[in-house]
């Protein structure tokens, strides 16, 4: 039989031990003296592209899905790479639109010649050459027309809607997957 004392002893040591452990497995709980296995950290820091891929936000990757949708464009990715060019400011729009593309959002207050313009460049500038930049049209599209290799092509859309202006991607099966 126990005593009392010797009861509170076990019971502190027990929890001094399971304190330890949730310190372990919680955030920063490894020691700063451990060893972690992975890629070195960079060197340098490299330079901010002109267009990203635009705020993260929870539970994007910005990687496409292994899956891909049948349209009458042509078979598409259900997503596109992680990185592919986004104007600045950009917001996820996915419920913007019924048919099947790989990216959708939008941009407040832009004029979608700029957008288009600027897309072009940033297109160019990651080796994807431009098959044709159509527009305006009468209501005001644009659609930017890009090809990379191997038969990669890639429709985008810029399509003002009031102060907003939609943009959509359609990224071409044979374009690679990351």
């Amino acid at each position: 039989m126990y005593t009392r004392s010797r009861r509170s002893l076990i019971l502190g040591v027990s929890l001094v031990a399971a304190l330890a452990v949730a310190a372990a497995c919680g955030p920063g709980g490894a020691s700063p003296n451990a060893t972690t296995v992975g890629t070195p950290a960079p060197t340098s820091v490299p330079p901010t592209p002109i267009l990203s891929a635009g705020p993260v936000e929870p539970g994007v990757s910005g990687a496409p899905p292994a899956s891909q949708t049948e349209t009458e464009w042509g078979t598409i990715w259900d997503g596109v790479p992680a990185g592919f060019p986004r104007y600045p400011g950009a917001r996820s729009a996915d419920d913007a639109t019924a048919e099947p593309v790989s990216d959708a959002y939008a941009v407040a207050d832009v004029d979608p010649a700029e957008i288009a313009s600027m897309l072009q460049t940033t297109m160019e500038n990651a080796t994807y050459s431009t098959e044709g930049l159509s527009g305006p049209f009468e209501d005001g599209r644009f659609v930017l027309d890009s090809v990379g290799d191997i038969g990669c092509r890639i429709e985008t859309r810029i399509v003002p809607q009031g102060s907003l202006v939609l943009v959509t991607v359609r990224y071409g099966a044979a374009c690679p997957a990351a």
